[in-house]
């Protein structure tokens, strides 16, 4: 077919001008138009102001979520110029608001370091917009212009006057772009809790007027009370956190350490107030250093013997809790959600600073250097006993796993990507799921045994338990060094256990484990968890099956006058196959639930409460949450 017949010409061609290209494809531009990409709008605002006070013009931020469900950011920084921008010929704020990369971050002096999507952030904002207000002190005056969808309805004008400065955006997502329009206080907070630590010295206050609260976040021990912060339901090998701060060749780098005694690491990095989730050049190159500082402190102290090998950056890191945060000029990030660092000389100027302080410190603190040292030699016996572990589970192969009896009964279709595993608690709820699936795609693995707390042990002992054994062999993917997401079995992974205490216990051991040894899963959208109906409600042959309390109350108002029978269910054991299949497990009437990790420290947190060993932090946890929703796991 060619061109001319199949009506394919330069009339097809669209030039989308402008803030009509974000409208089109927000997704380009924030990620998502779901959760993500309502709070990213926020965020974009936030760092704006978090770029005034880099550059020394900010020490204050105020975000407010309004009863109306619109949200202001405010701060006191410079206030965005207001005066003519000589190519456009309009005010330089309508040009930040109206033009896409229009900002003060490209080359110019407005900004030596700065966050925020290059440039795109408030423009963003206004395109995504239901309607957007924006005032600006400046010039002992305030100004005010209005947009509706990153329209102007008002030409910029004044509307008093003041003896301050700074710029206040307030907005209303639109309708028309996102899927759901309500912000949620714990992911606004948690990052400006993230930034507040990551920025000593700049107040942030957060406001919801639809609850009547306000919280302040400020931290004049930066890094520091934010390795504290991470620690503080964990018991500590030294008290005070390591800390050291240099500046070369305009790269700036703070990091902040502190061990522990469990068997897990954390390193959050950072740069230029971005969660680099992927790490990147300076995780490397603070990793390398670490690995050779200690290895050679442990060898001139003689913990490490002549013929033992060095220690693993696997071992040096059990128990390591650490922050690195770096600010840079032109910053490179790999990837569109820019979680990745990809500037080279960041590597060498992290490393060296490392090496350098690190080195100093255990000099002049030799009981720590030796905790270090000793907690790293455990590690590495525990894991070459884990080594053994993982090749005697490689040698139980899928085969032996499903002749056992009462385990694992697999699914007919072979293609990963259509199939799923259900982990069910109990051998009756097991039994039932096994006669209600439908064979072709669902397979079943019921959970008899006691799921092992992986919190509190190493993985060579989590390796001899056996349901956890035959998890990793039904998934296929291996574990730990072994582990490759491409072998795995099933690209859905459902937890399903009963909807009382002790089931959200059995998904919180299972989530700990996958968090902790299987992460991937998690984040590449392979967990679920099953959302079995609490009630029942039927009159004669009509049936409803309702999920929570909530659900119940409001189905009883909406038929208030009728005599419905109520039927509370225990567990999954007390539906049989039909039931349990219709409700629990049928793609067309099921509800799931995906499991994400949107923030890695905040389910660090969490597991390390709920499967810790201090009971104080999980009493107060599970009493403060008690009142939410059922699933205390997510």
């Amino acid at each position: 077919m060619d061109q001319v017949s199949s009506g394919y010409d330069a009339s097809q061609i669209q030039i989308l001008e402008g803030l009509e290209a974000v409208r089109r494809r927000p997704g380009m531009y924030i990620g998502n138009t779901g959760v993500r990409g309502l709070h990213q709008l926020v965020f974009e605002l936030v760092d704006n102001s978090i770029d005034e006070a880099l550059a020394g013009f900010c020490d204050r931020i105020e975000v407010t979520v309004h009863e109306n469900g619109s949200l202001t950011v405010a701060d006191n920084g410079r206030g965005i110029p207001v005066d003519i921008h000589e190519k456009t010929g309009l005010p330089a704020v309508e040009v930040a608001l109206t033009i896409l990369h229009a900002g003060g971050k490209f080359g110019g002096n407005g900004y030596k370091v700065a966050g925020g999507l290059h440039g795109v952030g408030l423009s963003v904002v206004n395109a995504l917009s239901e309607w957007l207000e924006i005032k600006v002190k400046r010039n002992s005056k305030i100004y005010q212009q209005r947009y509706r969808r990153g329209q102007k309805v008002s030409e910029l004008k004044v509307i008093g006057k003041t003896k301050g400065t700074g710029t206040s955006v307030t907005f209303y997502p639109d309708g028309e772009i996102f899927e759901d329009l309500v912000f949620q206080d714990e992911i606004i907070s948690r990052r400006l809790q993230e930034l507040s630590f990551l920025n000593r010295g700049v107040k942030i206050v957060f406001r919801d007027e639809r609850k009547a609260i306000e919280t302040t976040y400020y931290h004049t021990g930066g890094l520091i009370d934010f390795v504290r912060h991470l620690n503080k339901n964990k018991t500590v090998l030294f008290n005070k956190p390591l800390y050291f701060s240099g500046e070369k060749d305009d790269v700036q780098v703070e990091i902040a350490i502190q061990y522990n005694d469990g068997y897990n690491e954390l390193i959050l990095s950072y740069a230029n107030n971005i969660h680099t989730v992927e790490g990147g050049s300076h995780e490397i190159g603070f990793k390398t250093a670490l690995t050779r500082v200690i290895n050679d402190y442990a060898r001139r102290f003689n913990l490490l013997k002549d013929a033992e090998a060095n220690l693993s950056g696997e071992d040096i890191r059990e128990g390591l809790t650490a922050v690195i945060s770096v600010k840079v000029l032109e910053p490179q990030f790999e990837g569109q959600t820019k979680t990745k660092l990809g500037n080279t000389e960041v590597r060498g100027i992290v490393d060296s600073l490392v090496a350098e302080n690190l080195s100093a410190y255990l000099e002049e603190n030799p009981t720590v250097g030796r905790r270090i040292v000793d907690k790293a030699l455990n590690a590495f016996r525990a894991r070459e006993a884990a080594r053994k572990a993982r090749e005697l589970t490689r040698r139980k192969n899928a085969l032996e796993i499903t002749s056992l009896p009462g385990k694992l009964a697999d699914c007919t279709h072979k293609d990963p990507a259509v199939t799923e595993l259900f982990l069910v608690e109990g051998d009756s709820a097991g039994g039932s799921a096994k006669q209600g699936r439908d064979r072709r795609f669902q397979a079943i693995l019921p959970l008899r045994g006691k799921i092992l707390n992986v919190e509190k042990a190493r993985l060579d002992k989590i390796l001899n338990n056996e349901e956890i054994r035959t998890i990793i062999t039904a998934l296929g993917t291996g574990i730990g060094e072994d582990f490759n997401i491409n072998k795995a079995r099933y690209h859905k992974t459902i937890l399903m256990a009963d909807a009382d205490v002790d089931g959200s216990h059995i998904r919180t051991l299972l989530l700990t484990f996958f968090y902790r040894y299987m992460r991937p899963l998690i984040t590449e959208g392979y967990i679920y968890i099953a959302q079995p109906p609490l009630y029942k409600v039927y009159r004669g042959k009509v049936e409803r099956y309702l999920y929570n309390d909530a659900d119940l109350e409001k189905f009883l108002k909406e038929h208030e006058g009728e005599r419905w029978e109520i039927q509370r269910y225990k567990g999954l054991g007390e539906m049989n196959p039909e039931q349990l299949w219709e409700t629990t497990m049928n793609p067309e009437s099921r509800t799931l639930l995906q499991v994400n990790l949107e923030d890695a420290m905040e389910a660090d947190a969490i597991f390390n409460i709920l499967m810790g060993d201090r009971v104080e932090p999980r009493r107060e946890f599970i009493q403060q949450h008690a009142h939410e929703v059922r699933n205390l796991d997510i």
